[in-house]
């Protein structure tokens, strides 16, 4: 028997060992299988987040949507998911718009497996993202014909594939949930960033505190999303969030937080410059 025959036969046992179980499909399914991740700024997010030191806002502007999902049994489901996101700063109002100085922009997509158990769900993520910044037409003057500043746009990529692991706790009072992830960049600009970089953090929710506004849960919570990258040298950096969410902690709602971040620059255009800055922001979930 070839090798051919024995991959033939092995697929068709896979397949029907599948069908055998009760494999169900879903197309466009509701909610997401894998939430994004509240502290960090590499998720999908929809909302602004205000800087009181200089009067800046960082507008989020993204979108994660689940495409296709399969379950093998009752209790898990495999999803796959479409990621398109991008962050801008806005330096100032003028003309009644925006400028907008920087823009970091990601797109790609991920695979999500949850393994759901009675209080408890095991999750991992894989996902593909592409990340370009680029200065914009805020930071730049018409009278010089020049960026304004000291800085020059940077030629800035990183493609990378990411694999987050999380545990999650369900509790009478809410949920806990508490991550690691490991990445890997197949191409960086510049070639002095490090290509590895990891994440690790938590999440913790109630909404057993404020209890409910018009039918729906008010949900306290408290996010931290900490990175170990390399730019260029490793170091470390944390972005925190204490905030509140009207509507289910899975579903779609309103959030209002307060943030405090201290690392390198969220902007990649920037990465190079070490900041802390405290933030008052709002998002949407439109899962």
């Amino acid at each position: 028997m070839n090798f051919n025959k024995i991959i033939a036969i092995f697929l068709l046992v896979f397949t029907s060992q599948m069908f055998a179980q009760n494999v169900k499909f879903e197309l466009f399914p509701e909610g997401q299988n894998f939430m994004p991740l509240k502290a960090s700024h590499q998720e999908a997010k929809m909302g602004i987040l205000y800087y009181p030191e200089n009067g800046y806002l960082k507008v989020d502007i993204g979108n994660s949507s689940d495409l296709f999902a399969i379950s093998f049994a009752e209790n898990d489901r495999l999803t796959f998911a479409i990621d398109f996101m991008a962050y801008a700063l806005s330096t100032n109002y003028a003309g009644k718009r925006l400028q907008i100085a920087v823009l970091d922009g990601f797109f790609g997509g991920h695979g999500a497996y949850r393994l759901k158990y009675e209080n408890r769900n095991i999750l991992m993520r894989f996902r593909i993202i592409h990340n370009s910044a680029h200065f914009v037409d805020g930071l730049w003057d018409v009278s010089t014909n020049d960026w304004i500043g000291e800085d020059e746009p940077i030629p800035f990529t990183q493609d990378f594939g990411e694999i987050t692991l999380a545990d999650e706790h369900i509790f009478n009072f809410g949920n806990l949930k508490y991550y690691s992830s490991v990445a890997y960049a197949t191409m960086v600009r510049p070639s002095e960033l490090e290509k590895w970089f990891f994440n690790a953090g938590f999440e913790v929710n109630s909404n057993q505190i404020f209890g409910n506004v018009l039918g729906k849960p008010v949900n306290l919570f408290l996010a931290s999303h900490n990175v170990f990258a390399g730019k260029p040298e490793y170091q470390f950096s944390t972005s925190n969030l204490l905030g509140v969410k009207f509507g289910n902690w899975y579903g779609k709602g309103l959030t209002f937080y307060l943030s405090y971040y201290n690392g390198n620059h969220v902007f990649s255009e920037y990465y190079f410059k070490r900041v802390s800055q405290f933030g008052i922001g709002f998002s949407v979930d439109f899962f």
